[in-house]
């Protein structure tokens, strides 16, 4: 079975410079930070409010691009792009929010584990 995000683990290790504590606080830091990603996507989700979703968006691009979740990227990237064409109504959306929902549960539990 391929490893999801395998190279998480070190990409997390060269940012901490090998300081162990640093390494944890940092590997905590993502986990939190894709579960606040989580909760408020569909928060704005339910709610139909886009600001919302653009600002948990703008908050976690910088983590997401540094330890390449390109996966989770792309995702909300198509949802940009179908909450500007066609807002939150409709099949397309639903199936998008469902994606990046799966996607995010992947990272996180990825994450979660190396936490262990």
């Amino acid at each position: 079975m391929e490893q999801i995000y395998p190279d998480l683990d070190q990409r997390i290790y060269d940012m901490s410079e090998g300081d162990v504590e640093f390494q944890k606080e940092l590997t905590l830091a993502i986990y939190h930070g894709l579960a606040e990603l989580k909760e408020k996507y569909g928060e704005g989700s339910s709610e139909k409010d886009d600001l919302k979703i653009q600002q948990i968006r703008h908050k976690m691009k910088p983590t997401l691009s540094m330890f390449e979740f390109s996966q989770i990227i792309e995702e909300l990237q198509i949802g940009k792009e179908i909450i500007e064409s066609e807002g939150f109504d409709g099949a397309i959306f639903e199936a998008h929010y469902q994606n990046l929902q799966e996607k995010l549960d992947i990272a996180i539990k990825r994450v979660y584990d190396l936490t262990q």
